[in-house]
C-alpha cells in the first residue's frame, strides 16, 4: 500500500501511515450487528494489518470503552506494525462519566490514562479531540496536549470536526498533525474552508465516514435493512424521502464501477484519493471480506473523465446530522 505523511510541521516529521486506514467504531457501536462478532472484528483489524494498513481509528466514546478494549487486544502482539489514534472528550470524566464536551486539562489527563489502559500500549501514536468544548479555550487544551507529547504518552494529536479558527489558534500553540472531518463523495462541505486551510499549515487530513456511513457501497436501500439502534435511522440523509432521493448518487458511482470493473465502494474511496497525497481515508468495517475490498482501492486510477463525471455529482439531500451545532465549530 502507499504511504503518506500527516502533519509536515509537526515537529519536522510527521506521521508515516498507509493511505488506507480502518475505522473500527461499527465492530463496537452505532451500526447494525456492532458488538456481535468480536472474533470476526479481531480478524478484520488482522487482515487489514496482512493487507499493509497501519492506521487504525477508535475512540473512548465507541461502546462507551468497548472498541478501545476490542483494538486493543487485537494489536497486542503487532503493536509496533501499526499507528493507533483514539479520540477524547466527549465523555465527562470530571463529573459522571456521562456524555457531554470537556476539553479541559484535567479532563484529559484522566481521557488518556484510561486509552492507555484499555488499548493496552504506553503510548498513543495519535490523539483526537473528538468535539470542540466551547466553554474551554483551545489553547488550554492544546497546551495540555503537547504536555502529554512531552511526557511520551501521546505521539501526535489532533483535531475533530473543527472549525477553521479553531485550527489556526490550536496550531499556534503546537502543530496539529491531522484534522478528521466527514468528506467523501456523500459529504463534499470540507472542500471550501477546511482543505485549503490544513494544506496551507501542513496539517493532514484524515476523512472518516469515506463510503457516506455505507451508502456509497450501493448495499443500503431501505431502513428496513437497519437494526433499531442503528444510528443512521435518525440520520437525515437516510430519512423517508431523502433516502430515496440520495439513491441518485449511488448510482452514479455505480455508472463508473462498471466501467472500471470496481465495485462501488471501490470507485469512491479511489475518487477520495485522488483528492491528494495528505488524505487518508479510513472506512470503516468489521468483516474481513469488505476490508480487502476497500484496500484494493488503493490500486485502482480512475481516468480524468472518470473523476469529472464523479466529482460533478450533486450535493445529497439532508444534514450529515440531526443536530449539526457541534460541528465545525
Amino acid at each position: 500500500m502507499k504511504h503518506i505523511t500527516l502533519g509536515t510541521t509537526a515537529g519536522g516529521t510527521g506521521l508515516d501511515v498507509g493511505r488506507l486506514g480502518l475505522g473500527c467504531m461499527g465492530m463496537s457501536a452505532f451500526y447494525s450487528g456492532a458488538g456481535t462478532d468480536g472474533a470476526e472484528s479481531i480478524r478484520t483489524i488482522h487482515r487489514a494489518i496482512d493487507l499493509g494498513v497501519t492506521l487504525f481509528d477508535t475512540a473512548e466514546i465507541y461502546g462507551p470503552y468497548l472498541n478501545e478494549e476490542l483494538l486493543g487486544r487485537a494489536v497486542a502482539s503487532r503493536r509496533d506494525q501499526v499507528v493507533i489514534a483514539t479520540k477524547f472528550g466527549t465523555i465527562l470524566h470530571r463529573g459522571d462519566g456521562g456524555r457531554g464536551l470537556d476539553g479541559s486539562a484535567e479532563n484529559v489527563r484522566l481521557s488518556v490514562d484510561g486509552s492507555l489502559k484499555r488499548l493496552g500500549t504506553d503510548h498513543i501514536d495519535l490523539y483526537y479531540q473528538h468535539r470542540m468544548d466551547p466553554g474551554v479555550p483551545v489553547e488550554d487544551t492544546v497546551g495540555a496536549l503537547a504536555d502529554l507529547i512531552t511526557a511520551g504518552k501521546i505521539g501526535h494529536y489532533g483535531l475533530s470536526e473543527a472549525g477553521p479558527e479553531t485550527i489556526r489558534r490550536a496550531h499556534a500553540v503546537h502543530p496539529v498533525t491531522a484534522l478528521q472531518t466527514e468528506y467523501s463523495l456523500w459529504s463534499r462541505d470540507p472542500e471550501r474552508f477546511i482543505l485549503p486551510l490544513v494544506r496551507e499549515l501542513g496539517i493532514g487530513f484524515v476523512p472518516y465516514s469515506p463510503l457516506g456511513r455505507g451508502f456509497l457501497t450501493g448495499s443500503i436501500r431501505s431502513l428496513d435493512q437497519l437494526d433499531d439502534d442503528d444510528f443512521r435511522r435518525s440520520n437525515p440523509r437516510f430519512a423517508g424521502e431523502n433516502l430515496a432521493a440520495n439513491i441518485r448518487i449511488v448510482e452514479q458511482v455505480d455508472a463508473v464501477a462498471s466501467q472500471t470493473g470496481a465495485t462501488p465502494a471501490q470507485v469512491a474511496l479511489a475518487w477520495l484519493l485522488a483528492q491528494g497525497d495528505d488524505i487518508a481515508p479510513i472506512p470503516g468495517t468489521k468483516r474481513v471480506t469488505r476490508v480487502e475490498e476497500n484496500v484494493a482501492a488503493d490500486a485502482i486510477e480512475l481516468t480524468a473523465d472518470q473523476l469529472a463525471t464523479l466529482g460533478a455529482i450533486e450535493a445529497p439531500v439532508g444534514d450529515r446530522y440531526a443536530d449539526m451545532t457541534p460541528l465545525n465549530r
